[in-house]
């Protein structure tokens, strides 16, 4: 079975993530533009981060047989020192319509400040005028009126709940998004957020429809193949192929796939020779053989 990871930050992984990932069943995954464990002080620290994740990220993975996709945008915390923010909403346009870009994201709030709120809006804006998809962060803290609140202020701007994936959601987040017809995704991370026994019992309560799981698998204790270990304990647990096709794969290609360049096709074919290189440089090193249109393992 074919999966796809639609929220995973590899910026903060290892190339023995990325090949484990491809051994696991993972084709494509999707890289939100997010906070990186400490403040950026400067506009250049924002433009080289979208560069590399539009291209250096990009190659990495396909070093590795799976295609890499990405959403920019202005995270919350950052939205919070208003002077660079403004610097930021300048040069966002211009990354927001590269190749491999799917969406604006991840965006939203994190202390549900007036700052936050600010730029949310002005990045939804942009996301209604280039008919581009949002993929928004619900807050750690208050995470119900913080995700009621996303919603509406989306629909505030004229947004449709289709355009929308409203991620970390838990139990007490779900039925809202859902009822109100926005994509639910859930972050699994070990010991906190959503572990993947409580994903198993939130798709036999609500169903298939409309939900989808990632790994985040950031910088802090997280596990980059949550979504395949997920997928296998679904149907240990009894659900159906159909079920964790839905969560763990089609769902991701239906919703981010409104933006026109997230498409199956571009993964059910993929070649990979590790002979390339990204600016002069290789993922491998001294004494490394690469790997060759599809061979299974890197021969050191």
């Amino acid at each position: 079975m074919m999966l796809i990871d639609p929220h995973i930050h590899m910026t903060s992984r290892t190339t023995d993530d990325y090949e484990a990932l491809q051994k696991s069943g993972v084709v494509a995954i999707i890289e939100p533009a997010f906070w990186l464990g400490q403040p950026r002080t400067e506009i250049g620290s924002f433009k080289d981060y979208f560069n590399s994740l539009i291209g250096w990220e990009r190659f990495r993975a396909s070093q590795f047989g799976i295609k890499h996709y990405c959403t920019i945008g202005l995270n919350s915390k950052e939205a919070n020192n208003e002077p660079l923010a403004d610097e930021v909403m300048e040069i966002l346009p211009m990354f927001l319509c590269k190749e491999g870009v799917v969406g604006i994201g991840e965006i939203g709030y994190d202390d549900m400040t007036a700052a936050e709120d600010k730029y949310f809006r002005i990045q939804l804006e942009m996301a209604r005028k280039m008919n581009l998809v949002v993929q928004i962060h619900t807050p750690h803290r208050d995470k119900k009126a913080g995700t009621i609140r996303s919603m509406e202020v989306c629909m505030e701007h004229g947004i449709s709940p289709s355009m929308v994936i409203v991620d970390h959601n838990n139990e007490e987040t779900v039925k809202d998004v859902l009822d109100r017809g926005f994509w639910a995704a859930f972050t699994i991370y070990p010991s906190t957020k959503m572990g993947n026994e409580r994903m198993v019992e939130i798709v036999k309560q609500y169903g298939s429809k409309n939900i989808m799981i990632n790994s985040a698998a950031d910088w802090g204790k997280s596990d980059p193949l949550a979504v395949p270990k997920t997928a296998a304990l679904m149907l240990e647990k009894g659900l159906t192929q159909e079920d964790v096709r839905l969560v763990c794969y089609q769902n991701a290609l239906t919703s981010f796939g409104q933006s026109g360049q997230f498409n199956e096709k571009d993964w059910l074919a993929v070649e990979v020779d590790q002979r390339e290189k990204f600016s002069g440089n290789s993922v491998l090193r001294g004494g490394q053989a690469p790997r060759i249109d599809g061979a299974s393992n890197i021969i050191v």
